[in-house]
């Protein structure tokens, strides 16, 4: 039983890294955040950032990847839903993408509470 379960679980993680390839692939915004979260990895080896602020750099990397890829899917299900232009989908897009700022933002305030002190 613990076997198939494992089994399972390892054929499932090929959607996630489908997914996953696709949306660097085809998604602006997420190529954009994946130059941005390499850049910001190579400032990190070049001050040689603490252990913790390395933990604090990943998830604020993964915060903003992970929020572009929900609004990107959100967007992608409005469109399907109601191709034709709309207020409500409007808003909801717009809900989406305000959840990429609140994203965006925290990862900015931790990159500068990582690396102003090393300026």
């Amino acid at each position: 039983m613990l076997i198939a379960f494992l089994k399972n679980r390892v054929l499932a993680s090929k959607y996630a890294i489908v997914g996953a390839i696709a949306l660097v692939k085809n998604e602006p915004s997420i190529q954009l955040q994946t130059i941005i979260s390499i850049g910001v990895t190579v400032v990190g080896f070049v001050f040689n950032i603490s252990a913790t602020q390395w933990m604090h750099q990943c998830f604020a990397i993964g915060l903003v990847i992970t929020a572009e890829a929900l609004d990107t899917a959100i967007e992608e299900i409005a469109n399907f839903i109601h191709p034709a232009k709309n207020p409500k989908i409007g808003y909801i897009k717009d809900i989406a993408a305000g959840a990429v700022f609140f994203a965006a933002i925290t990862a900015l305030v931790i990159g500068c509470i990582i690396y102003i002190p090393k300026f």
